[in-house]
């Protein structure tokens, strides 16, 4: 191995190009003039096997700016297809590159991708580039899930690349340097199913079982396997999104992993008052991925990776299509089951009474009716202190009454008190905070988001420095807007 390998802690293995050529397009680098770190995540490069102290350095802008290939890399962009608010799209990596897969030390494999590194094959006609914004926001933003204990994708790096992008107005450009299981997709294999033959569908799902479910190989079905695993994942990963007012803004086909991490920050945000309605995303109009819906919309996505499998469930394909269906009608289910269990932990319940489900949705109703705040009305009660907005209600009371009485029937008030308290998070990235570390950060102030993350890295500690971060925003004229920017 080469000594600079081993100083910098490369470990690379490229399976993704065992992969028929199809799926992806070779890369040449597309380097930038001035790069410059702008943040680096040592304690993620330490757990990457990475040498963190020289990589947050020149050595690693070079390569998280696109401007040097690492030894053992093999740059490439992926190839993948999706549902974009319901339509098909022939899509792919039209602004990233998978540098390859890092092995950890323990042996783990994870993707390296350079995210705004420029053009590719799949660009159809965008600059390939990135803006400096919406890069720090994704850092926070999925630096922020990681903590909540959300399966997310993780950001190592980001690097100023020195060069402006056009947009509505000319912005400071950016990489993103992400970190994930793997970036298939439920695209990805509606791609193979659209454009690839049977050979490229079987190899992508064989590929698929062996990286992320290999012990589903020996299995009768393991495509059938594979298909109720991904149900699996989803139905645990959407109600974990739900339990913590996540909202994803844009749950297309090709931003749902087979692996099961949350993936594609865009414009995505969490919620403040308590609504099943609230949709943040300046381009969904219709509401389609609102709070709300992303249950229901989980269920479709899958429906469409099940389509995308159909051929290898069964070869006769009525006969895969009522197998097929007879797993998806699991999902609601596996979701609700999901849910309801972590509703009830947010209550301190930790055994299962019939009158709970009718508990959680009468506090929600409450929430809905008076406007509250759904992280620290959960917070609120974890700590039994008055939530205003709520306590003003008398039909609040009352429900806290059967609240009580239920408590009762727990173990110890001390075992209900710390389940809450570890499920029930202190902080969320409030929308404001990550608003008001974008701007410094922009103005070339780090230490705002620097703060936020810090705080963010331990949600659950419910500190005092924390409570200063779940105050709410002072009332704005304007509802808060986010913008497909990642």
């Amino acid at each position: 191995m080469a000594q600079e390998t081993v100083k910098t802690g490369w470990n690379f293995d490229n399976s993704y190009t065992t992969l028929p050529e199809v799926f992806y397009t070779p890369m040449e680098l597309n380097s930038v003039d001035s790069p410059e770190l702008v943040i680096f995540n040592s304690k993620l490069a330490d757990f990457l096997g990475l040498n963190a102290g020289m990589l947050n350095s020149e050595e690693g802008t070079k390569v998280f700016s696109g401007n040097s290939i690492p030894e053992g890399a093999f740059p490439l962009a992926q190839a993948y297809a999706g549902h974009q608010f319901g339509n098909f799209t022939m899509l792919g990596d039209g602004r990233a590159m998978l540098l390859g897969e890092q092995i950890t030390p323990s042996g783990e494999r994870f993707d390296i991708q350079l995210k705004g590194s420029g053009r590719t094959q799949y660009s159809r006609g965008g600059d390939g580039r990135a803006a400096l914004g919406p890069m720090l926001r994704e850092y926070i933003i999925s630096e922020g899930m990681h903590g909540l204990g959300i399966p997310t994708t993780r950001s190592l790096a980001v690097t100023a690349t020195g060069e402006s992008i056009r947009r509505e107005t000319a912005l400071p450009g950016a990489i993103l340097t992400r970190i994930a299981a793997s970036h298939l997709r439920v695209g990805t294999f509606e791609f193979a199913a659209r454009l690839g033959g049977s050979e490229e569908l079987k190899a992508l799902a064989d590929y698929a079982i062996k990286r992320h479910y290999p012990e589903i190989e020996a299995d009768e079905n393991k495509y059938l396997s594979l298909l109720k695993e991904v149900i699996k994942r989803q139905a645990l990963l959407i109600a974990k999104w739900q339990l913590i007012g996540f909202i994803h803004g844009v749950m297309n086909t090709d931003n749902m992993t087979i692996s099961g991490e949350t993936i594609d920050y865009g414009p995505c945000a969490f919620m403040d008052v308590y609504d099943p309605e609230t949709v943040f995303s300046s381009i969904d109009v219709q509401g389609r991925y609102a709070y709300g819906n992303q249950p229901p919309i989980g269920g479709w996505n899958l429906a469409r990776f099940a389509e995308a499998l159909l051929p290898l469930i069964h070869e006769n394909q009525e006969e895969a299509v009522d197998i097929a269906q007879a797993v998806i009608t699991e999902y609601p289910k596996l979701f609700r089951k999901n849910w309801v269990r972590g509703m009830s932990a947010k209550l301190g319940l930790a055994t299962e009474q019939k009158e709970d489900e009718e508990l959680i949705e009468d506090l929600l109703r409450l929430m809905y009716k008076n406007k509250a705040d759904y992280t620290n009305t959960f917070v609120a009660l974890t700590f039994d202190k008055q939530e205003e907005t709520l306590e003003k209600d008398p039909e609040f009371s009352k429900w806290k009454g059967r609240f009580q009485e239920r408590l009762s029937k727990e173990e110890s008030k001390a075992a209900s008190f710390e389940l809450m308290r570890t499920s029930n998070p202190a902080v969320i990235p409030r929308n404001y905070r990550v608003e008001e570390a974008l701007e410094a950060a922009m103005q070339g102030d780090n230490r705002v988001m620097e703060r936020l993350l810090s705080v963010l890295s331990d949600p659950y500690a419910h500190t005092p420095e924390q409570r200063e971060y779940a105050k709410l925003p002072e009332g704005t004229p304007f509802p808060y807007q986010t913008y497909c920017g990642t």
